[in-house]
């Protein structure tokens, strides 16, 4: 930065016409001005100036550097400027990874919204089951279910969630009560895929935990492919709460076991903004998660 500032120094010295103006200008003394002047001659190896008690003469080599250097330093205050707007205002693209289900029911209905409070900014919404690679996917934001593995990313908690058993009524309506965990061994259960291992769902309630192998009729790895099932009376699928909200308020779906915490993972649940860690949060980043805290209460409430 020192040398950075002594080229400006040298500019703002010829054109002001002395070493007293340019000093006035980076509130220096002249002969503070001076010095880092002479510095710089001294590390290009060459005279830039030519010194009286009146004025400043360029050099031939002084004349050179300086037509060099000026488009030179215009070119770093106009990128100064354009990085400190980017962090003032949000401008250019948000780049959002999200889990299939939560982008689809959550984040899709929300984008008109936040795109008509910043029209400036594009938005890129990337859907997948798997976690994004932030040096390789460049993404601003990754929208993940569960907390993250402690690492070099920030976190933020959007909003709670559960895990829930759901099935059609008309489903119900043929097949034995669920009552209990172990009724489940007897039903049609759809699965999320995790892996070759066998399907396994934890029952919690008034501390007694309990584990089943579930026996799935099917799996898939999107819980979108399950709930349509579910609601098509294909058998009992097990989904977070805010991917199903709306069947079971207009009846389409029936939650079953309602006193039982289930999972096929962890009870602790909830959506998580992951993010690089930054001294300075981008504009549009800060803009994008502020809005998620804001908006997400309303959408996943009643």
């Amino acid at each position: 930065m020192r040398r950075l500032q002594a080229m400006e120094l040298f500019v703002a010295a010829v054109r002001d016409g002395s070493f007293s103006a340019a000093g006035r200008r980076a509130g220096l003394s002249p002969a503070s001005v001076s010095r880092q002047v002479a510095a710089l001659e001294a590390a290009l190896g060459t005279q830039l100036l030519n010194r009286s008690s009146r004025s400043l003469v360029l050099t031939d080599a002084g004349r050179e550097y300086l037509a060099r250097l000026e488009p030179i330093l215009q070119d770093i205050a106009a990128a100064e400027a354009a990085a400190a707007a980017l962090q003032a205002a949000p401008v250019g693209t948000v780049r959002l990874h999200s889990r299939t289900m939560f982008g689809l029911r959550v984040v899709t209905p929300l984008l008109p919204a936040f795109q008509a409070r910043y029209p400036e900014l594009r938005v890129e919404l990337r859907l997948a089951e798997r976690p994004a690679s932030f040096a390789e996917d460049e993404i601003d934001i990754e929208l993940r279910i569960g907390a993250p593995p402690a690492g070099p990313l920030m976190q933020r908690l959007l909003l709670r969630s559960e895990r829930i058993l759901v099935a059609s009524p008309g489903y119900l309506a043929a097949h034995p009560p669920v009552c209990q965990p172990g009724d489940l061994l007897a039903q049609h259960c759809l699965a999320y895929w995790l892996g070759p291992d066998e399907v396994t769902w934890s029952f919690l309630a008034a501390g007694a935990l309990q584990e089943l192998r579930i026996a799935a009729r099917l799996t898939a790895n999107n819980g979108e492919v399950l709930r349509e099932l579910a609601l098509a009376g294909h058998g009992i699928a097990l989904l977070d709460d805010y991917t199903v909200r709306d069947a079971l308020a207009a009846g389409r779906l029936v939650r079953l076991l309602p006193g039982w915490q289930v999972t096929n993972s962890e009870f602790d649940q909830g959506i998580y903004a992951v993010f690089r860690q930054a001294s300075l949060l981008p504009a549009k980043t800060r803009a994008f998660l502020d809005f998620l805290v804001e908006a997400l209460p309303g959408v996943v409430s009643g």
